[in-house]
């Protein structure tokens, strides 16, 4: 664990900052997933919001598994956590009314069988300009969970 947050400081030291796939920042630590997600539901709760919904979507995709005609195994774990926050959903959509659509925010959380131990945690990436106070509050919430400094 403390090598990957070693690496990420390193990374943002350099200006490197999250990494970006499929148009999602994303962090991996070495842990074990309930760790992960317990620091993660914490650091919610810290920034004084409310996880309004937690979506099981690994336990749902390795049930379905077998109805959809897969054999492959996707996830060890997934789950996504969403939530609101009324300030800053408010400075957002004031800027621009249709970033309604981007509410709940949310943070996924994953491990992937190949991987035992390494947990995935980020987020999707929002548009340039009054996004960036979403991105900036979910930055700050990962690094809390996953013990970074900004």
């Amino acid at each position: 664990m403390y090598r990957t947050i070693i690496a990420a400081l390193l990374a943002q030291g350099l200006g490197l900052g999250a990494a970006t796939a499929q148009e999602a920042h994303v962090w991996t630590t070495e842990d074990e997933f309930g760790n992960v997600t317990f620091a993660l539901e914490n650091a919610i709760m810290d920034a004084g919001l409310v996880v309004d919904h937690v979506s099981h979507t690994g336990d749902m995709l390795e049930r379905t598994r077998g109805a959809t005609g897969s054999e492959r195994v996707l996830y060890t774990h997934a789950d996504i956590y969403s939530f609101c926050s009324a300030t800053v959903s408010r400075a957002v959509m004031e800027a621009d009314i249709t970033n309604v659509q981007y509410c709940p925010y949310t943070i996924f959380a994953y491990e992937v069988p190949e991987s035992p131990g390494l947990i995935t945690v980020g987020f999707r990436d929002y548009p340039a300009g009054a996004m960036d106070q979403v991105e900036a509050m979910l930055s700050g919430i990962v690094a809390e969970a996953l013990g970074l400094e900004e």
